[in-house]
């Protein structure tokens, strides 16, 4: 990987006995990095050359191409921190750029700090990437509107409730049970969503599940999924006998990115309710940034949209990086036609 010295910064961080920038200092700093195993760049600005206490050295140097020296005319700063960006390159300085974080926004993740400790000079780390706070649950917010343009609705409580398995059954039970004695269609409720039907669904279960009359959708952290699956035979019979339903609900875990660890949402359909497949499939383009991580959750998305809009399949999502995306934390969603059309 290569490496840019902010040749002026690392000059004047400690300077001889006249008061002078030290090009030693420079040179300390690019022989340190190639032992690293990094590939060192120094770029230093219009004036250093005018300020540097070996000024016929570092002539020479520029000379032979080994300092480059930024445009006239330009702020070195910005030209610095353009090029790591274009070169997807770290930085040697211990200037923290405050004035140009708006525009670059992975300063903190670019830049390597440095120290000088009697004659030899100390690499630092530079620090992780900053996520942008809940890029994931935007992203299934976005493609939630989306579908609900398309009329679809999507269950909306994010809340949650603790989890545990009995506090899953009552809650199903309580649900179930004031659905039943109102009378009340659930999409009026706002409890259920009623959405188009797909006669085909009811092949892809078992026979005792064929004639469930609900579908409880158990929504929890991706953290919790495994927990949540071992409750799930219970919660089904024990929902069925204390309601006397004729058939026992199916219960299906989803992991859901609106969640925190340790809670749950139950999205309750009745059977027929439910679509077998995502009418639309989820295209996301992202930035550079966050790609690696939108990619590496493209299958909790899936998870998250499909309970939410009621489909017992997940919809396809796609997650591509986009040089028009510059920032983290940009991104856009498209949906594109999916299911048996």
């Amino acid at each position: 990987m290569r490496v840019i010295i902010d040749a002026s910064n690392v000059a004047h961080s400690r300077k001889n006995d006249d008061d002078r920038p030290c090009i030693e200092n420079i040179l300390s700093a690019a022989e340190e990095l190639e032992k690293l195993g990094y590939e060192p760049v120094i770029i230093a600005d219009v004036s250093l050359r005018h300020e540097i206490d070996d000024k016929e050295k570092f002539r020479k140097l520029l000379e032979e191409g080994k300092f480059q020296q930024v445009p006239s005319g330009t702020t070195a700063d910005h030209f610095i921190l353009k090029m790591a960006e274009e070169e997807d390159a770290k930085i040697l300085s211990n200037d923290v750029f405050r004035e140009y974080k708006d525009e670059f926004q992975d300063i903190n993740s670019r830049r390597i700090p440095y120290t000088f400790r009697d004659d030899r000079i100390l690499i630092g780390t530079s620090g992780k990437p900053k996520k942008v706070k809940n890029i994931l649950q935007k992203i299934c917010n976005e493609a939630l509107k989306e579908f609900e343009k398309k009329r679809i609705d999507s269950y909306k409580a994010k809340r949650g409730k603790k989890l545990s398995g009995i506090a899953i059954a009552k809650e199903a039970i309580d649900r179930i049970s004031r659905s039943q004695e109102e009378g009340l269609e659930p999409k009026l409720e706002g409890i259920f969503m009623k959405l188009p039907l797909f006669e085909k669904f009811m092949s892809m279960v078992e026979e005792v599940e064929r004639t469930s009359n609900y579908i409880i959708f158990v929504l929890v952290h991706p953290r919790d999924y495994r927990e949540a699956v071992k409750y799930a035979g219970n919660i089904a019979v024990t929902v069925g006998d204390r309601l006397k339903l004729e058939h026992a609900p199916l219960v299906a875990v989803r992991n859901d990115l609106f969640l925190k660890p340790g809670t749950f949402e139950l999205n309750i359909m009745y059977s027929e309710d439910v679509m077998e497949e995502a009418p639309y499939n989820v295209n996301i383009t992202i930035n550079d940034h966050d790609y690696s991580f939108v990619k590496k959750n493209s299958r909790n998305i899936a998870s998250t949209i499909a309970a939410r809009i009621g489909s017992w399949r997940f919809p396809i999502v796609s997650v591509k990086p986009s040089m028009l995306l510059e920032k983290p934390g940009e991104f856009d969603v498209v949906l594109e036609k999916g299911g048996n059309d």
